[in-house]
């Protein structure tokens, strides 16, 4: 029976929501076949952190690896979306999975938050949830929105080399396991990259 792909990944374009004081997502065509040019080739701006994207360690901490350093076998592999119905993730949230790779479904996915302006009340996990993740030896944590968390949390996730999994689109997804592909931009030395992310059953 072939597998079922369900992409979590959000478009990019221009006016999505962007983390505050980064770059907002630009594109133009610097040649165009309209204009009578051989091919049409699109230039882009960006912050490492758009859309959906993957953490570095060096995000939060100092000579720490960069994102073309992460372990893909932590990108890939069985995982588990769990519904948190709260207005934080805690560690009573996370006391439920079973799975070394996990993705928060939160009330951030009641909406396509992609097409909408940033909201600084979204969904995140607290430092419990953080540090019950590290106690479990999770090897990736995912949210729907931009950020997992406040800095503390990032450190935790960080330092205990938890992959960072942010911005996906888990409207449609059920709770329940799947497979995880996560494959993250190789951007040399950078501290974090967008990232086309599959999940599958």
């Amino acid at each position: 029976m072939s597998k079922i792909y369900i992409d979590i990944t959000a478009p990019l374009a221009s006016g999505m929501p962007q983390w505050p004081g980064d770059p907002v997502l630009e594109s133009w065509l610097v040649s165009a076949l309209a204009s009578g040019d051989e091919a049409d080739v699109t230039a882009l701006r960006l912050s490492a952190h758009t859309g959906t994207h993957v953490d570095a360690p060096s995000h939060y901490l100092a000579g720490a690896a960069a994102v073309d350093r992460l372990p893909l076998d932590a990108l890939i592999g069985p995982a588990e979306v769990i519904e948190v119905a709260g207005p934080m993730v805690t560690a009573a949230d996370v006391a439920k999975a079973t799975l070394p790779r996990v993705l928060f479904r939160t009330a951030n996915s009641a909406r396509e938050w992609w097409r909408l302006p940033f909201r600084a009340d979204a969904v995140a996990l607290d430092e419990s949830a953080a540090q019950q993740l590290v106690e479990k030896r999770i090897a990736a944590a995912g949210i729907d929105y931009l950020s997992i968390g406040n800095a503390q949390v990032h450190r935790i996730l960080l330092g205990a080399g938890i992959v960072v999994i942010e911005g996906l689109c888990l409207n449609s997804v059920r709770p329940g396991e799947y497979g995880l592909i996560c494959l993250p931009l190789k951007l040399e030395a950078a501290d974090g990259a967008p990232a086309r992310v599959l999940i599958h059953r």
